[in-house]
């Protein structure tokens, strides 16, 4: 948001391609906006959110519509983040990107009109959003929509691959399990001063001044010990359904499910730069797999026919079926 732009700007410029970890919306769709058709003219691509969380979500939902045997057309993905004995930390960096985020809600809008976004058709059964908080009976504990980006790269996505490769598009849905009923109540009062304050200037100062204080010890300014990282992993399950082969997903409802997961150590400090090299690796080294030519791009956008997954699982970062697909 504050100092992403002059780096796109300098790679595009100097012909250079340009990889990053943001996971503010805004930012990335705002360079898609001003860089895209410049990135395009002088071959170069700008692959934003190349890291946690926008890989493993939108790397696997490609992943799991390939070990789908049918067409795949709604996702539903569950992150969970498990941590040892000493907790979990992140630098308040994130905790800022949040901040100011949410703050300016209106310009992300305006912005997508001026962008003008054509509609990603709906194929199959619409996937029903859920409430804000709901119990999850296949994890045992609560989970809530997930505030971060995936939700809008995956759609970024999908819209590539369905107006320039004529790739069948799928709906998706991104949250978080947060726990059982302590947990639950904790994060409400969290979530509504969070709110609250971040509608006002003096609360937003607040918020970025004391992040440890307000994030009850998850955001500060020094970020997480070594045992904190050693101690942390994340889990991503996926929920697909779609349409056995032969089955038109026009009509009828959903026939076949699959269930796939996305597993790895740390997620801010030990995934992120697995994610980030991997997907520069990728880029060097499978550029005939790239898209034709060069853009501002989502990461599935750019990488769904390079080896990526296949460099991922061999570093840690593991994608597996854990159900086959049931008619």
């Amino acid at each position: 948001r504050f100092f992403g732009e002059p780096v796109v700007e300098a790679c595009v410029e100097n012909g250079a391609s340009c990889l990053d970890i943001s996971g503010e919306p805004q930012f990335l769709e705002g360079m898609y906006l001003k860089y895209n058709e410049k990135a395009a003219q002088k071959g170069v691509y700008v692959v934003g959110s190349c890291g946690f969380d926008s890989i493993p979500a939108d790397m696997g939902v490609l992943y799991t519509r390939d070990k789908l045997k049918g067409t795949l057309t709604a996702v539903e993905s569950f992150l969970s983040v498990k941590s040892g004995p000493e907790g979990v930390c992140v630098h308040d960096g994130t905790w800022k990107s949040a901040v100011y985020g949410l703050a300016d809600e209106d310009n992300l809008r305006k912005l997508r009109k001026k962008i003008g976004y054509a509609p990603v058709p709906v194929v199959g059964a619409k996937l029903k959003k859920r409430g804000f908080l709901f119990y999850n009976r296949e994890f045992k504990e609560y989970s809530v929509p997930f505030m971060g980006s995936d939700g809008s790269v995956v759609k970024r996505t999908q819209r590539y691959l369905h107006t320039e490769l004529q790739e069948t598009p799928v709906q998706y849905g991104a949250y978080v399990n947060v726990g059982g009923l302590g947990s639950v109540i904790k994060l409400m009062f969290a979530g509504m001063l969070f709110l609250l304050l971040v509608k006002f200037n003096f609360g937003r100062k607040l918020l970025t001044k004391y992040p440890e204080f307000f994030s009850a010890g998850r955001f500060t300014k020094e970020g997480p010990t070594q045992k904190q990282m050693d101690g942390t992993s994340f889990t991503m399950t996926f929920f697909g359904e779609g349409y056995s082969e032969g089955q038109d997903p026009q009509s009828g409802k959903p026939n076949v499910k699959i269930c796939t997961e996305v597993k790895g150590p740390e997620p801010g400090y030990v995934a992120t730069p697995i994610a980030m090299v991997q997907a520069a690796v990728s880029l060097l080294e499978d550029a005939a797999s790239l898209p034709k030519r060069g853009g501002v791009y989502s990461p599935g956008a750019a990488f769904s026919k390079t080896k990526l997954i296949d460099r991922l699982n061999s570093r840690g970062v593991e994608f597996s079926v854990i159900s086959r697909p049931e008619v």
